[in-house]
């Protein structure tokens, strides 16, 4: 039986509830007694739902040149070129003939634009195509008027409309002003082409439209606007995560020539949510100016709350926790304690992961400016939306009154759904009678200031029977929420956190406990690409390879065996009540999918093969995002130094749109992995993040990354009348646990606590 309720916990909203500064979305209830309407799932359920209107996304000038409107952001994921290419199928046009144009921030016309939960495609795939063929259906009307024969009779395609019996055609750019005045088709009317027609979805044919101006640097990024007559900013904020300014002197600030003004941004109140932490801007003439006069400010600051904020010394707090009974039973089936107590072999391990931070190439860079009662921003953010409200709200202006322009965002990874940056822009050009400011932080700042992955203890234990099978499986999870932001510090995870491969977690086991114990936020916690999944897949992989050694058995063949037979699981039936925002009656847990991507993985490294001394192979599995993904690593050990010289990732996400950029994400997240499991990581101490740029806040360089990776593609990826899944973030998660599992293999020496770093040098 399903729980009582189905919450799909959005970026933008955490739970009901929880205060005003949360935007609540609940999608679904249970079909026993439920007297109202269906629960809503997927894009239904987003705020402000989707749009397939032609006449919204799709543009055809005289020459016939096709706009295509994108109304998600692009970070570097190739949205732009997958949404057109979507549309451009369906219409019927030639490629050369399309353009690409940027949606500003406004759900009311474009249904939901926030980009996160690797969703985009997955939500909108078939409403872009609807649009597609309902301007191309469009067309062929208009052609069938001006001809004066019936519509059966004509056809478009390759950006012209032919007329079968005579041989006439008209290209698309002479029919546009009249089919663009023709009612929309009504959806039901509407003839999708087959799969065995389309020209661009599922081929590798179509490069990134913004290949060229990003290589050449003639696009725009946040940190590129300019508008006449703008300032420049940096901000003074607070060392520790609460503190406020205690005094200042702005004097020696203020005498350098090209400072304009000194201005106090107060903070604000606990939770904080997408607030600016506060502190002291300096406006100038230009950057370097603003930056030499915060560094020319003398601020003391009082610390607030967190202090004494360490993380080593969190870290003991956590891992205490995670060894305490008591924690909050989120999923028991069968009976753990009697398992545990009549096994063979009990086997407990404990694994770390510490704070993370999103770190885009391009730091947060935001332009406001004021006029008429009437603030305009320009903005690298992923959730123009919410941006729109929270600028409206500090500014005290009606929501009509703003408008964000969404540039090219030179990455994001989670940090630029939170537009405290753009606030603060807004924040300097009021304080600047309305003039255009650009905001600007620094490396430095967005390491220091960053909405962090959460720190994390995962405290693993299982009993074996006497042939090595798990029999009994428990897992404590302990980290801060990133409810933390929204509300009183919850101090327990939020339902979609929960639901990152905990409680869906599709082991074959009888009896499972899944704890949680309560953890304090003490810095700013956000999602970061894949969130909860990270540490989560990291804890069940890793252990689940521990459990194969202790069974004596190969780790693979043993992680197979714990998937079990192929079957489709209900997650409500484990107590995850989000799925992903999925309805789980079309997104079940198969588990014949995920063991398939093991396979293909391991096929993919030549798993089993002899391996020198000090070299190793390790693999793992994970379900994240509706996707499945499996990871097969090849690390070497030299004098204690890991080096990953070759990874085999495989991927089933249903259908695919654009193969190319499905690789392009699955390379990048090996890559990011890689880095997590060897050196990245943020730690504290005295409140203050201890890393500053990326001469210490390390992250993998070319020589670091792997120089062989292989992406290979599993399940039916032309079965386009069946669900997509997600992309941007599955990737990530069984990188990791892949890497410190073949670590094991070449060493015998586990790896609990991330990153690796000199762990392996003693």
């Amino acid at each position: 039986m399903r729980n009582s309720s189905i919450i799909n916990v959005s970026r933008r909203g955490i739970l009901g509830g929880m205060g005003a500064g949360a935007l609540i979305l609940a999608v679904g209830l249970p079909r026993p007694g439920r007297a109202q309407e269906e629960p809503e799932f997927g894009r239904d359920a987003m705020p402000n739902g989707w749009r397939d209107d032609p006449k919204v996304f799709i543009a055809i000038a005289p020459d016939g040149i096709v706009t295509v409107t994108c109304h998600r952001q692009e970070m570097g994921q190739g949205v732009r070129t997958s949404i057109a290419m979507v549309v451009a199928d369906e219409l019927g046009a030639e490629w050369e003939n399309v353009r690409v144009t940027q949606a500003p921030g406004d759900e009311e016309k474009y249904g939901n634009q926030d980009t996160d939960g690797s969703r985009s495609l997955r939500h909108h795939f078939m409403p872009l195509r609807r649009a597609g063929a309902a301007a191309r259906t469009m067309l062929e009307q208009a052609a069938a008027e001006q001809w004066g024969v019936d519509v059966s009779e004509v056809k478009a395609d390759g950006h012209k409309v032919s007329h079968g019996g005579s041989g006439r055609t008209l290209g698309y750019g002479e029919l546009a002003a009249a089919a663009m005045d023709l009612d929309v088709p009504a959806r039901d009317s509407l003839t999708l082409k087959d799969p065995s027609q389309f020209r661009y979805i599922g081929k590798n044919s179509i490069g990134l439209v913004d290949n060229m101006d990003i290589t050449t640097g003639t696009t725009t990024y946040g940190i590129d606007v300019k508008r006449e007559g703008m300032l420049y900013a940096v901000v003074a904020r607070p060392p520790v995560y609460g503190g406020t300014v205690a005094s200042l002197d702005d004097s020696a600030a203020l005498a350098i020539e090209g400072v304009e003004k000194v201005v106090r941004i107060e903070p604000s109140e606990f939770p904080t949510e997408f607030a600016p932490l506060g502190g002291v801007a300096v406006i100038a003439r230009n950057t370097y100016l603003a930056m030499k006069g915060r560094d020319a400010l003398e601020i003391e600051w009082d610390n607030g709350p967190n202090a004494d904020y360490d993380s080593e010394a969190y870290r003991e707090t956590l891992s205490q926790a995670a060894n305490s009974e008591g924690g909050k039973v989120l999923r028991d089936e069968g009976d753990y304690d009697e398992a545990a107590a009549g096994a063979a072999q009990t086997v407990e391990a404990e694994y770390y992961i510490p704070h993370l931070a999103q770190a885009p190439m391009e730091p947060p860079a935001a332009v406001v400016e004021i006029k008429d009662g009437r603030a305009e921003a320009w903005a690298c953010v992923q959730a123009p939306q919410v941006t729109k409200l929270r600028l409206a709200e500090r500014l005290g202006l009606d929501e009509s009154a703003v408008k964000v322009n969404v540039t090219l965002l030179g990455g994001g990874f989670g940090r630029k759904s939170k537009p405290d940056f753009v606030l603060e822009a807004g924040i300097l050009s009021q304080a600047m009678d309305g003039a255009p400011v650009k905001l600007t932080w620094t490396r430095e700042d967005d390491i220091h200031h960053s909405y962090y992955h959460t720190v994390s203890v995962e405290k693993m234990s299982a009993g074996l029977d006497e042939g090595g099978k798990t029999v009994a499986w428990r897992h404590r999870t302990a980290a801060p929420t990133i409810g933390s932001i929204f509300a009183p510090d919850p101090e327990q995870k939020l339902p979609f956190e929960l639901g990152m491969g905990l409680l869906n977690m599709p082991l074959a086991i009888e009896n499972i406990r899944a704890e949680n114990p309560q953890a304090q936020a003490h810095v700013r916690i956000g999602w970061y690409r894949s969130v909860s999944n990270i540490p989560h897949a990291f804890a069940i992989q890793s252990f689940a390879a521990e459990l194969a050694d202790a069974a004596g058995r190969d780790q693979k063949e043993y992680l197979l065996e714990l998937i079990g037979p192929p079957r489709e699981i209900d997650p409500t039936n484990q107590g995850d009540v989000w799925n992903y925002g999925e309805n789980p009656d079309v997104y079940p847990i198969d588990t014949g999918r995920m063991a398939a991507v093991v396979e293909a993985a391991a096929d993919g490294i030549e798993w089993g093969r002899d391996m020198p001394e000090g070299q190793g192979l390790g693999i793992a599995g994970h379900y994240s995002f509706v996707s499945y993904v499996a990871v097969a690593a090849e690390v070497e050990v030299v004098e204690g130094r890991v080096t990953v010289p070759r990874v085999s990732i495989a991927i089933d996400c249903g259908a695919h749109v654009n193969p190319d950029r499905i690789r392009s994400q699955m390379e990048g997240a090996v890559i990011m992995g890689v880095g997590q499991a060897l050196m990245t990581e943020v730690t504290f101490a005295e409140g203050r993040a201890v890393q500053d740029n990326f001469d210490t806040y390390l992250i993998p360089r070319m020589e670091e990354a792997p120089k062989r990776i292989d992406v290979h593609f599993v399940g039916n990826d032309a079965a386009y009348d069946r669900p997509l899944g997600g992309v941007g973030e599955p990737g990530l998660p069984p990188v990791v646990p892949a890497i410190t599992n073949a670590v094991f293999a070449a060493t015998k020496k586990r790896i609990r606590r991330l990153p690796i770093a000199d762990q392996l040098r003693s």
